[in-house]
């Protein structure tokens, strides 16, 4: 509940402090006096937009500040969510700076104005006349019914599921999507695949086959060239091996004179073997030396297929052909295990629908089974607020489809007088009729849940008499379970308050003020009577307004 407001340097107020109690809180003063001030002050502490030309002194910085109780509200995880300390005394701070920026404050933290208008929803209420359409929406017709049929925590868990259902739905889409993208590659990968897979990557050496082929392809020059080494080799007194003996002998002779000569003849023995070797792989090449034109056509054939691989997937070697082919082959498996994804994704969505459609269902039936008792109670209460013939309807049909509560459209129906018919809430009510019809829902759900404290703004405008005095009396029953404040000109009103303050405006020096007073039960009676007679309080009107606060 608001127990405290301090505003300083707004439009008429020089410096306001004024502190509040629970119940029923009257406001009164006349026409002009500055209510409206009061509420501008409050609103922006609520989180309404600030200007500057609503400075007093525009060279001085405005504070409004509201103290609020809040143990009973349970807060502590909404404070957690936008990341305040929780206090059960809550300090909501607005300044207007003379640059005209403005600030805001939750206990000493500073805020967005979206955070403080998430919190401040659930602290204060001002209801106006504008604000009256808010029952002709949906959001609000649905609240109220859940209300009553206390599907707060059923909600909370099909909002829970249907936001798991919703990224099921997201996750399936992207799947399929996957599935159709590679499906329009899968043709040409799997021709890459097979292509790369045929040449069998693993067993080419690139460099071997290389040089088989030019072997293959230069047969006879082999041939001639190791005939004609072999020749040199062998050839009689001129050959190489011929030499290299006669050497081998000479050094021999003068092996014993020195180890340097021992040296020069075991060295020169070295290279006759090594010549001897060499005549031998010769006759042996020569042997096996043959054309086999099929052999190098097969060759031939391989290196151009790995070499117009290698262009056509710009690479340079084996191993990136392979890289290629096992990254191709992945993409194949991924088409065709997408079908088992896709599968198992639409099982878990039809499992899941089927657990919203039982979340929903349980949802609808509550909100059915409450909908009597809420047109029952708003009817009696409309007819004691001078509504006898008003009748209402609540229709609640099932869509296909889910919503964010379930998968109802719910409408309000009203009739005002006999021999009408049935016509939505918005077409068929006056602004008058739906002040009452507000003040009566909000007279209900003050029987179900903890609403905010509440300001009623002059919802008793265009009523008098006995509808005015049940006005109050339903208020009045409101404030037993909740802080109610009213902004009244009805003196029937005002003498229902447990307390009673009064705006009033003085001038100073040329400049009017605006100030807020709580009135003592004296002044109290001199109030009421004033709204009974006028200025010229009479005897009859000052024993009235002692009758109406007795």
């Amino acid at each position: 509940m608001l127990t405290s407001l301090h505003i300083k340097n707004y439009a008429l107020i020089d410096e306001l402090k004024v502190s509040f109690h629970n119940g029923f809180t009257i406001i009164t003063g006349e026409t002009g006096a500055g209510k409206s001030i009061l509420l501008g002050g409050l609103s922006l502490v609520l989180g309404k937009r600030a200007d500057l030309s609503q400075v007093k002194n525009s060279k001085e910085k405005c504070v409004i500040e509201a103290v609020f109780d809040i143990a009973n509200y349970n807060l502590s995880a909404l404070f957690k969510t936008l990341d305040l300390d929780y206090d059960v005394q809550t300090i909501i701070r607005r300044e207007i700076l003379p640059s005209g920026k403005s600030r805001a404050f939750i206990n000493d933290t500073p805020v967005t104005l979206e955070n403080l208008g998430a919190l401040s929803a659930y602290l204060i209420d001002i209801h106006s006349q504008q604000q009256t359409q808010q029952v002709t929406q949906d959001d609000y017709q649905f609240k109220v019914i859940d209300a009553l049929a206390e599907n707060q925590l059923n909600i909370e868990a099909f909002s829970k599921q249907l936001k798991h259902y919703k990224s099921l739905e997201k996750t399936l889409e992207q799947l399929k999507q996957s599935k159709a993208e590679l499906i329009k590659e899968y043709d040409y990968n799997l021709f890459l695949t097979k292509e790369l897979t045929e040449i069998n990557l693993e067993t080419v050496d690139l460099e071997a086959l290389e040089a088989e082929y030019e072997a293959l392809n230069n047969v006879e020059i082999i041939g001639e060239k190791l005939t004609s080494a072999k020749a040199i080799l062998n050839a009689e007194q001129l050959g190489v091996l011929d030499q290299i003996n006669a050497s081998k002998q000479e050094l021999t002779k003068i092996a014993s004179f020195g180890a340097a000569y021992e040296n020069l003849k075991e060295r020169i023995v070295s290279i006759g073997i090594e010549l001897d070797d060499i005549l031998v792989e010769i006759d042996d090449l020569e042997e096996k030396l043959s054309t086999d034109p099929e052999a190098l056509e097969g060759i031939n054939t391989k290196l151009q297929i790995i070499n117009n691989l290698f262009q056509k997937h710009a690479v340079l070697d084996v191993k990136a052909l392979i890289e290629i082919r096992d990254a191709l082959q992945l993409k194949l498996n991924d088409t065709e295990s997408l079908d088992d994804a896709i599968a198992d994704k639409e099982q878990e969505l039809v499992k899941a629908q089927e657990k919203l459609k039982q979340m929903a269902l349980k949802i609808h039936k509550n909100r059915k089974k409450v909908i009597p008792v809420f047109v029952s109670k708003l009817e009696a209460i409309l007819s004691e607020l001078g509504m006898p013939n008003a009748k209402f309807k609540v229709e609640l049909e099932p869509l296909t489809h889910f919503v964010k509560n379930g998968n109802d459209n719910l409408q309000f129906l009203f009739m005002a007088n006999k021999g009408s018919s049935f016509n939505e809430l918005k077409k068929s009510a006056s602004g008058g009729e739906l002040s009452r019809i507000m003040l009566a829902i909000k007279s209900i759900l003050a029987d179900y849940i903890q609403l905010p404290s509440i300001m009623f703004d002059e919802i008793d405008t265009g009523v008098s008499g006995e509808i005015s005095n049940k006005m109050g009396d339903i208020m009045k029953q409101m404030s037993l379970k909740m802080q109610v404040f009213s902004i009244t000109h009805l003196p029937q009103i005002a003498a229902k308050g447990s307390a009673h303050f009064k705006v009033f405006k003085t001038d100073i020096d040329d400049v009017t003020h605006t100030n807020l007073k709580k009135l003592s039960e004296e002044e109290r009676i001199v109030e009421i009577a004033q709204m009974l007679g006028g200025v010229a309080i009479t005897d009859s009107a000052m024993a009235h307004a002692k009758q109406l606060l007795n």
